[in-house]
């Protein structure tokens, strides 16, 4: 068949300016991984695990975007292998594969732009969930183990929650609201998170009690990046540049901005200080509740939403998170589980209630919108399709990390010696060093005038409880 240039340079079916502004929401939330959340867990962490953090972040990337070329991004958005649950697993990596039309077949939706476009943007959305997944695992995971981890969970896990709520599964055939992921990236990173870090066991005590970020100037580059980076995350969402992808965008930043103040307010009241690693927290459970519901709600139920996104996880991680035997055994390092497991489903939830009409019909969704519409069975549906999603992350993680552990026989947790050591150990570098000459700075644990030091850094008593 011979090649028509016009057919390949300038097609009837494409829109401009929907793949221009696609491919820059693609961009941004690639900016919300690398750099963004890289700053943000190496900044947060202990010196001594400075490293290791970030680099788990670089690797989960690298590796999902080989993954998702070669398979995955069909099994989530292809045709169907199994009904309702998953496609088939090939590659969508030709020529033709790639200048074609985009298309997601079991959900009818041929958006105006080239079908590359349309796979790097929602292989980025695969890439942050792994690198969500990682921040309840700092300080102690075996980098082997994550190296198999992250090509599994991506394979087992992630492909079904996007072929169930966006690929044309049965919780997208049923009309459940998922905007941008608040179930398919959040509650699953939260769920799967919070499960891995009990299948791979604890930091040291010493570093449990010891914490702090060690750079928290740094971490606000990283959060900022992050909240900027959430206008592509949920703009690009429509998959054009509509109405509904404006009102997505600003509904974004009215729950964050309210998230956070009411974070703040709280930690102000109770605390009677106003923590900058909380104000971060805040963000994000305000970025990660409006996800599912960003071009859903209306402004209003935008800072609804963020006084609720403020709050209830404010309230799990302070109160609940202390006292509950179910969270104290389990080390989430960074306070996944809250951050993105209850804010996510919350949203999930809120959506099922303040979804407008308007909403949902400009966003073409099967739904009719929430309970204010007069559709009280979205609550049902929503809590139906969140069950799911947790339940399915319980399960494959779980097997996941056994597999790892007891069929390829790799420790998912460091040894002592790596785990005293951190960076220098497991990477040999560290993140800072006091002399030019690395040779003058050990990264060994040591006590100087009764203060541990970490990588040539004093590391005070004390701790905070961080987030991603």
């Amino acid at each position: 068949m011979a090649l028509n240039a016009t057919e390949l340079q300038n097609p009837a079916w494409l829109n401009h300016g929907d793949n221009a502004w696609q491919m820059t929401a693609s961009s941004l939330v690639a900016m919300q991984s690398v750099p963004g959340l890289v700053i943000l867990y190496g900044s947060l962490v202990k010196t001594k695990w400075a490293i290791n953090s970030a680099f788990m972040c670089f690797y989960a990337f690298a590796c999902v975007m080989v993954c998702w070329g070669v398979w995955a991004y069909q099994m989530s958005f292809g045709a169907q292998m199994i009904p309702g649950l998953v496609g088939i697993p090939r590659p969508i990596l030709s020529s033709m594969s790639e200048l074609k039309q985009a298309n997601i077949p079991s959900a009818n939706l041929t958006p105006a732009f080239p079908m590359a476009t349309l796979v790097y943007f929602q292989f980025v959305f695969a890439a942050i969930t792994l690198i969500l997944i990682a921040g309840s695992l700092l300080g102690r995971m075996n980098f082997k183990a994550w190296m198999l981890f992250v090509p599994l969970w991506l394979t087992f896990s992630y492909t079904v929650g996007a072929y169930v709520m966006w690929g044309g599964g049965w919780a997208f055939q049923r009309g459940v609201l998922d905007f941008a992921g608040g179930y398919v990236i959040h509650v699953s990173s939260g769920t799967a998170g919070w499960v891995a870090a009990w299948w791979v066991g604890p930091r040291l005590q010493r570093d449990r009690e010891n914490f702090k970020a060690n750079n928290t100037l740094l971490s606000l580059v990283g959060a900022g990046l992050l909240w900027i980076g959430w206008n592509g995350f949920n703009g690009g969402a429509p998959l054009s540049a509509g109405p509904d992808s404006s009102a997505a965008v600003l509904n974004t930043n009215l729950t964050t901005a309210m998230s956070l103040l009411v974070w703040t307010s709280l930690d102000m009241i109770f605390f009677k200080k106003p923590s900058v690693v909380g104000a971060i927290q805040g963000m994000i459970t305000g970025l990660v509740a409006i996800t599912p519901a960003a071009g859903f709600v209306a402004g209003w139920g935008a800072l609804i939403l963020g006084v609720f996104s403020g709050s209830v996880p404010w309230f799990t991680m302070n109160f609940v998170g202390h006292r509950m035997t179910m969270f104290k055994s389990v080390d989430d390092t960074l306070g996944v589980v809250h951050t993105h497991l209850v804010a996510g489903w919350l949203g999930g939830l809120l959506v099922g209630i303040f979804a407008t009409s308007e909403g949902a019909l400009s966003f073409a969704a099967l739904s009719t919108g929430g309970a204010i519409t007069g559709n009280g069975v979205q609550i049902g549906w929503q809590l139906a399709a969140s069950s799911f999603i947790i339940g399915w992350n319980v399960v494959m993680t779980s097997l996941i990390c056994m597999f790892i552990k007891y069929v390829c026989r790799i420790p998912l947790r460091m040894t002592e010696e790596e785990l005293l050591a951190g960076d220098d150990a497991v990477h040999g570098e560290a993140a800072y060093f006091m002399s030019d000459d690395p040779e003058v700075t050990s990264v060994m644990p040591s006590k100087i005038m009764g203060e541990d030091v970490e990588g040539g850094y004093a590391s005070h008593a004390g701790s905070d409880k961080v987030v991603s």
